[in-house]
């Protein structure tokens, strides 16, 4: 299985599929999991290659991943070239190989091994794969779950291959995601020349003690399944590029990150009662990214927590923090999701490796998954 495991990854990983990007990886999945019996649908959107692919009927356990990788950075500086998977001291070396094409590697795998042993199982199994995970993310997954409700189609577990592991593979698992809430604030003043301030109405002096009061908000505490509410300013220009003007306007970028305790409404609320008080001249512009989802509890939690237990001899913690992730899309028809993948050490980075034993270790445990929940 080792090998069948890491020939797999390392047919994918030599793909150089920057998102959104596919080039090919997929088709390599479909053609694999097409010979097991496997319906494959394309839900192809623009320059992203989607695929929703099921075999069975009834209660369904959905994998979900991505083909897309984040480009490689400065090659001189890797070990091995980014996209020639190489092996070098029990550790396979690849841009992808972590996030996330070894965990799909270990899927397939996983399916194959499951349906050659039960060619008919109860229950039904799936995949939802993208190549739009990494960069805009609204062509891929998104748009696979728009169809897959069109149709009335439910997921009942999904388990997503994204690399949840910190320190040993199966430490860590997510069962939820924050929020992501980002603002576009638009502060305006009057232009004038630097010499004349008493002429002109500088919107960047005007910001700085509602600023001041916006990071010292305490939007709440968190409970014991998210961390409390923040929030980051990330971006601050203005409208003038020269030493002797006043600027008339002031762009102000600032991101929130939020579980379920506080809702959308109450943080817009916040910051328009804040620019009120301030008596500031505004416009701003909100972005939804993501809402907030979590597993709380249930059949799937418990099966994969026991799982973990009996393979790797450790007890999973259960976070919900990190960035957003394809939960926040699926969450919309599925009750139960979990992210489960390899050790996320070296994702985004120079020489982004795995432990090949790590890959065998997933793929068995992904496949006990399928056992347990299917039969």
């Amino acid at each position: 299985m080792i090998c069948c495991i890491t020939n797999l990854t390392k047919k994918l990983v030599s793909i150089p599929s920057i998102s959104p990007l596919d080039l090919g990886c997929q088709k390599i999945i479909s053609k694999r999991l097409i010979n097991i019996g496997f319906s494959v649908e394309n839900m192809d959107f623009n320059d992203t290659c989607n695929i929703w692919a099921y075999r069975g009927k009834g209660i369904t356990l959905a994998f979900s991943g991505h083909t897309d990788v984040v480009p490689v950075g400065d090659r001189k500086n890797w070990k091995f070239p980014p996209f020639v998977p190489t092996i070098y001291k029990g550790f396979l070396f690849g841009r992808g190989v972590a996030d996330m094409k070894g965990a799909l590697a270990a899927m397939i795998v996983a399916a194959e091994k499951f349906v050659q042993k039960h060619p008919n199982h109860s229950g039904r199994l799936a995949f939802l794969i993208t190549s739009d995970e990494e960069s805009k993310a609204t062509c891929g997954t998104k748009k696979i779950i728009e169809n897959l409700i069109l149709k009335k189609e439910k997921i009942d577990y999904c388990l997503i291959g994204e690399p949840s592991s910190v320190k040993h593979l199966g430490d860590v698992i997510k069962h939820g995601r924050r929020g992501s809430l980002t603002a576009f604030l638009y502060i305006y003043g009057i232009q004038g020349h630097i010499a004349y301030p008493e002429l002109a109405n500088n919107p960047i002096h005007s910001v700085l003690q509602f600023l001041s009061n916006l990071l010292s908000i305490n939007w709440d505490c968190g409970n014991e399944f998210f961390p409390p509410t923040s929030l980051q300013i990330y971006e601050i220009q203005s409208g003038s590029h020269s030493d002797n003007m006043i600027p008339n306007k002031l762009l102000v970028k600032f991101n929130l990150r939020f579980g379920n305790i506080i809702t959308i409404n109450d943080i817009k609320q916040e910051v328009q009662k804040l620019l009120k008080h301030f008596d500031l001249k505004h416009s701003i512009q909100w972005k939804l990214n993501a809402e907030p989802f979590l597993t709380k509890s249930g059949f799937l939690i418990n099966t994969v927590e026991n799982i973990i237990k009996n393979a790797c001899g450790i007890v999973p913690k259960l976070l919900t923090t990190g960035g957003t992730s394809d939960g926040r899309f699926i969450s919309k028809i599925s009750p139960q999701i979990l992210e489960l993948g390899l050790i996320n050490k070296t994702i985004h980075q120079l020489n982004e490796n795995v432990k090949i034993l790590d890959l065998q270790l997933l793929s068995m445990i992904y496949e006990k998954i399928i056992e347990k929940l299917l039969l």
